[in-house]
């Protein structure tokens, strides 16, 4: 562009007041760069094994439990490959802050996960151990655990003979090789048969049920067959994909999609607010500026493209700057955390957007200064009027 040295002259006016702004516009974009990578880890299916799995559970809600009964109508229906059962326990480790998942399951669970490699000796040792347990490596590494030691959880839901606290024989660790699924090593699973045989309230009941069709094609068939075992019984059901399972879980606790699109919503209003208001200024400090170049023969258009250009570079360059730390920043806070929050990252949808909203929010907070640029009179402009 042949005006581009009248751009960057425009900019370095006031170079206080462009480098604020400019860092207003960095802060912005990287938020909106961290939380699209929040979103976009929460909405999307995980892995080619997953796509492959479907979750039955009750349909008025996750929190409702299903007959065990269950479990043998839905192996005997047509298309299902293999399944299995967990139960939502909710145990606490010491402190609440200590947070993981944690679930009570079937002898087949770990069969539907190949994606969780356990090696032999351990996974039969797990099965053997009426009170054994198997972990992710992350959260062994995370509290020290090792094979053979006992780890005491505080049930929050389910009591034993009129007390909280439960142990575990840890028989075996897991490690998943998928770096994009790392933050799956932070669970601990134990046998449904434990839970049931020892908990003081609920018996042959369970959270949910994994089924593997033998043909993801019949995917929507098998669902519906399984459906129709509990239509109109006090336990009917909803069979749905494993990602949807996965929404459905957080959805219990938040809408992280609305969520972030109302931080984003404000944060991009208040953006248009401060950089409309430099533009403003900017340009009505240039008015006589602007006006030399009209008698110097720059035409209408010419000024209007002038101010456009300036308010879409300033918007422009900040944004990419504040999607660079947010690329780079993402994956550290994946390190720190040890496994425990796994974010894909700044992926081609979120840079894709991100353009999209720089061109958007320059040209809008330009338009009004440089319409004006555009129909200033010259003689009204030199003469201060």
């Amino acid at each position: 562009m042949k005006y581009a040295h009248l751009v960057w002259a425009a900019l370095l006016r006031s170079k206080t007041r462009t480098l604020l702004t400019l860092l207003s516009v960095v802060a912005a974009f990287l938020l909106f760069g961290m939380l699209d990578s929040v979103r976009v880890a929460f909405s999307s299916g995980n892995n080619d094994a997953a796509a492959k799995r479907m979750v039955t559970m009750s349909r008025l809600s996750i929190t409702q439990m299903l007959p065990l009964s269950l479990d043998a109508q839905i192996r005997a229906v047509p298309g299902i490959k293999q399944s299995a059962y967990a139960v939502w326990f909710g145990g606490i480790y010491r402190d609440p802050k200590n947070f993981f998942v944690n679930y009570g399951v079937s002898p087949e669970f770990m069969d539907l996960y190949p994606e969780f490699k356990l090696p032999t000796a351990q996974k039969k040792a797990w099965l053997a151990d009426r009170r054994g347990a198997v972990v992710g490596e992350a959260l062994a590494k995370r509290f020290g655990w090792k094979i053979g030691d006992t780890i005491p959880l505080q049930a929050t839901i389910f009591p034993t003979n009129g007390s909280n606290d439960w142990q575990f024989e840890l028989r075996g660790i897991y490690t998943i090789d998928d770096p994009k699924l790392k933050g799956q090593e932070n669970a601990l699973f134990f046998h449904w048969t434990y839970f049931n045989e020892a908990n003081d309230y609920v018996k042959g009941r369970v959270g949910w049920f994994i089924i593997e069709p033998s043909n993801i094609s019949q995917s929507d068939r098998v669902a519906h067959a399984i459906d129709r075992l509990s239509e109109n019984s006090d336990h009917e059901t909803k069979t749905q994909s494993e990602a949807a399972f996965g929404q459905s879980m957080i959805k219990q606790f938040a809408d992280i999609g609305a969520i972030v699109s109302a931080i984003m919503g404000a944060v991009f209003f208040t953006l248009l607010l401060l950089t409309g208001n430099t533009m403003a200024q900017a340009v009505r400090e240039r008015i006589p500026e602007l006006a030399v170049l009209k008698t110097i023969g720059f035409s209408n258009r010419s000024v209007l493209w002038l101010v456009l250009c300036e308010s879409t570079l300033l918007v422009t360059l900040g944004g990419l700057l504040g999607l660079v730390l947010a690329a780079m920043i993402v994956p550290a806070v994946g390190a720190a955390s040890g496994g425990m929050v796994q974010l894909p990252g700044v992926g081609m949808q979120t840079w894709g957007l991100g353009i999209a909203l720089m061109l958007c929010i320059g040209l809008v907070v330009g338009l009004l200064p440089a319409l004006r640029g555009m129909r200033l009179n010259i003689v009204d402009a030199l003469a201060g009027r």
